[in-house]
Formats: structure tokens, C-alpha cells, sequence
């Protein structure tokens, strides 16, 4: 992703020049504001989305929780119903 950001960022640094070059040849109006407005609005977006980047992409190491290889203890299980077939004790209608 770093990657594409730098390409993002260069994009809109050549976009900005296109448009001063442009002002230059049609002048400055309304829409020309507005076009300068919306490469702001885009400059500020890809700000926060730099920023926002590198905390999207840490993922927290879990903890690798060891599991012993002995069977577990039976009282464990002694008030557990059977995933899918109920309590022991009792019998399905």
C-alpha cells in the first residue's frame, strides 16, 4: 500500500501542476475555484489516508497458547452438552 499512496501522491502533485498550467490559459473563474477546490479536497484525503494506513495494516500478533497433548480431565466436561446431541442424560423428543 505504501506503494500505491507515493503513486497517489505524485499523481495529484502532477494534477496540481496541469491545473496551474491550465489557469494560466483560460484565467482564473468560478469553475477554475472549483476545480482547485476539489484538488484540496483531494490533497486532505490522501493526507488522512497516509496517516491512517500504517495503523490499518498492524495486526496484532496473537499469543500462541501451547496445547498439551494428554487427554483433558473428564470433570471438565461433566455439566457440557454434546455440540449437536444434547445432554447425556436426556433423550431427543
Amino acid at each position: 500500500m505504501p506503494d500505491a499512496l507515493a503513486t497517489a501522491q505524485r499523481c495529484l502533485t502532477e494534477l496540481v501542476r496541469t491545473i496551474d498550467r491550465l489557469e494560466q490559459q483560460v484565467g482564473g473563474g468560478l469553475e477554475m475555484r472549483r476545480v482547485r477546490s476539489d484538488t484540496e479536497h483531494l490533497r486532505e484525503s490522501l493526507s488522512l489516508l497516509k496517516e491512517a494506513a500504517p495503523r490499518a495494516r498492524q495486526v496484532p500478533r496473537s499469543e500462541m497458547v501451547p496445547v498439551p497433548d494428554q487427554p483433558y480431565d473428564r470433570q471438565l466436561w461433566a455439566d457440557a452438552d454434546d455440540e449437536g446431541l444434547g445432554a447425556r442424560d436426556r433423550h431427543a423428543p
